[in-house]
């Protein structure tokens, strides 16, 4: 039997042999070459690149060191390792790309159809994971734990937050309003019915699942949603109609003292408008995970506001989604190889 060559380049999250350990579950000969890439310690490349890669963001890795490491592998399994046009040129037995994402923004999607290379990725990996640490997000904004915590760290007892008229309230007395209705948001519902709030969602290509209707979670229009919320929990997917979809317009018509979360990405906000909304007390709070640019910029005028939370792009770290996004890209590698149809074929 003809051994199948793959080449897996994963990083320090997506661990190389767990690609691995999930590839040798398929009954085939595969011969499998490896390699690791910095990511997180290092960053990736963010935006545009320029000739040869364009089309691509979000990647890491040396077109040209890439090219060489994959040579004549059949197959690819990859996390944030560019496939351009340019390199598709050079790639001529390259037949499947597997890429362990949401959306495989690393990879020349035209090119690769032009050239009858088949892209599968991993929708929904970190799903869960975002939306836990959505409910943490939520909690650690209504309650101040921040709050609580910084002023603690600095030696400060803030026995004030016990005021009340200055302390949280329940999220079993609030409205949350979760935009978006995907993978994530689906579940960042489910878990909020928990807590006993009113729940709205607004999608306007989603329609609500019959278990969360008969829940109470309604459907409504964004105006609606920003209007009536006390928490607003961002989760649509970034395109060109929900890019900065969150500006000064949106955050005059959320409630006094609304609470504002980002766990989704950051081109869906305008921050300087949050800034604004923050500073003049229209916002009591924002919990932000997702950035415009990552890092940001350490003189960046959210980072010193004292109602802010900020996580540096963690949300979906977990191990689960490490096994789970292996785990299905494995499948359709199975499927390629038995010539099966592809579940998750971009």
């Amino acid at each position: 039997m003809t051994r199948r060559r793959v080449a897996v380049i994963g990083d320090r999250f997506m661990l190389p042999r767990l690609f691995v350990e999930a590839l040798e579950a398929i009954p085939a000969e595969l011969d499998i070459r490896t390699l690791e890439q910095p990511w997180p310690d290092e960053p990736m490349v963010h935006g545009y690149a320029g000739t040869g890669l364009d089309g691509l963001k979000e990647f890491m890795g040396d077109p040209d060191e890439i090219v060489g490491f994959i040579g004549d592998a059949e197959i690819l399994v990859t996390h944030l390792a560019p496939i351009s046009a340019g390199m598709l040129d050079q790639l001529t037995d390259l037949k499947l790309v597997g890429v362990s994402r949401g959306g495989p923004v690393n990879i020349d999607m035209k090119a690769a159809r032009a050239r009858g290379v088949k892209v599968v990725n991993a929708p929904g990996r970190n799903a869960s994971a975002v939306a836990e640490f959505t409910i943490g997000a939520i909690l650690a904004e209504t309650r101040m734990i921040t709050r609580g915590h910084t002023a603690l760290s600095q030696g400060n007892w803030r026995g004030d937050l016990y005021r009340a008229d200055i302390t949280g309230r329940e999220l079993s007395e609030m409205t949350v309003g979760v935009i978006g209705y995907g993978h994530v948001g689906t579940k960042v519902v489910r878990l909020l019915k928990a807590f006993g709030c009113r729940i709205l969602v607004t999608d306007p290509y989603v329609q609500l699942d019959p278990a969360d209707s008969a829940d109470g979670v309604q459907q409504v229009a964004l105006e609606t949603l920003l209007a009536e919320s006390d928490v607003v929990t961002l989760h649509p997917r970034v395109t060109a109609e929900t890019t900065g979809m969150i500006g000064a317009e949106a955050f005059a018509a959320m409630k006094d003292g609304a609470i504002f979360v980002n766990t989704a990405r950051g081109p869906l906000v305008d921050y300087d408008a949050l800034y604004d909304a923050l500073v003049s007390g229209k916002l009591r709070g924002a919990m932000l995970e997702t950035f415009a640019v990552e890092p940001p910029p350490k003189d960046w005028p959210l980072l010193k506001l004292p109602n802010v939370t900020l996580t540096p792009h963690i949300a979906g770290a977990s191990v689960k989604t490490v096994t789970h996004a292996a785990g299905q890209i494995a499948e359709d590698v199975r499927r390629y190889l038995a010539g099966e149809p592809l579940l998750r074929l971009c």
